[in-house]
């Protein structure tokens, strides 16, 4: 049976494990679900149409499944989602999406989202994604998996940061972020990629060359973007690891593609 303290206010429709701990002063609505293992410290409200994966630990003050920060929410049955094993601390706020937004906010399994972080509606964040402290992501941006932000980092809505990649502490990103690149600065920059972050994650020394080899022939080599763009192509072609970068530059979205530095002119160019 449910460890529910009597501080607390569970809505009877709610579904909840049987092992589920929840502490003072909680408040969970009627269409949220705890899977098994979900720890509710203190303070944490519960709302909208919400599923929390199995093992999450949920600190003070956090807010789960809240109406869309929208003008055009009227109230639609949208839907967070939630993976397993993930942790979120102090004041970490995450909306459900906006039915024209597609109606769903998903995170991912074994995230961690330090104090006052902020996920909007309609936003996608893969697995293994670390938030630190105050980040702030708007509507319909998509974090893709391993990604790491720093403190203070805020991502303009419809933003996609690739795989593997790291944004530096209080930058303003306001492009796509390709995978397993570093961005840095008030208005962020491509400046290099995430070796420590490949590295951790297994990839050989060959492997880390290879994609250096190919981000500065995209981003630091002669000629128009386009032009560099077709050049890797060709040479890297069948390459696993330079493909998703390749694959990510290629993809239509709504922002353009962070640059890196002075050949930021060329972001108006398309690929």
């Amino acid at each position: 049976m449910p460890q529910i303290d009597p501080t607390s206010r569970v809505a009877d429709a709610a579904r909840i494990a049987e092992d589920v701990e929840i502490g003072p002063f909680c408040r969970i609505g009627p269409d949220v679900e705890l899977k098994t293992g979900v720890r509710l410290m203190s303070h944490v409200c519960i709302g909208g149409v919400t599923v929390i994966g199995e093992r999450a630990v949920v600190h003070p003050f956090v807010s789960l499944g809240a109406m869309p920060q929208s003008t055009a929410y009227r109230g639609e049955p949208t839907r967070l989602v939630i993976g397993d094993d993930c942790q979120f601390r102090e004041g970490v706020t995450i909306s459900v999406g906006t039915e024209k937004g597609g109606g769903v906010t998903t995170v991912g399994n074994r995230c961690f989202m330090m104090a006052n972080s902020h996920i909007a509606h309609d936003c996608t964040v893969g697995d293994d994604v670390t938030f630190a402290n105050n980040v702030a992501l708007g509507g319909h941006v998509t974090i893709e998996s391993h990604v790491f932000l720093g403190g203070q980092t805020a991502v303009h809505q419809f933003v996609s940061v690739g795989e593997g990649a790291m944004i530096g502490g209080v930058s303003g990103v306001t492009g796509d972020v390709i995978p397993f690149g570093f961005a840095k600065g008030q208005i962020a920059e491509i400046a290099g990629l995430n070796v420590v972050g490949l590295r951790r994650r297994g990839h050989s020394r060959e492997d880390i060359h290879r994609i250096r080899r190919a981000y500065r022939s995209l981003f630091l080599g002669p000629g128009t973007f386009a032009q560099r763009l077709a050049s890797a192509e060709a040479e890297y072609a069948g390459d696993p690891l330079v493909g998703k970068v390749l694959g990510f530059i290629r993809a239509k979205r709504s922002r353009p593609l962070m640059m890196a530095g002075s050949d930021n002119a060329a972001v108006n160019e398309g690929p």
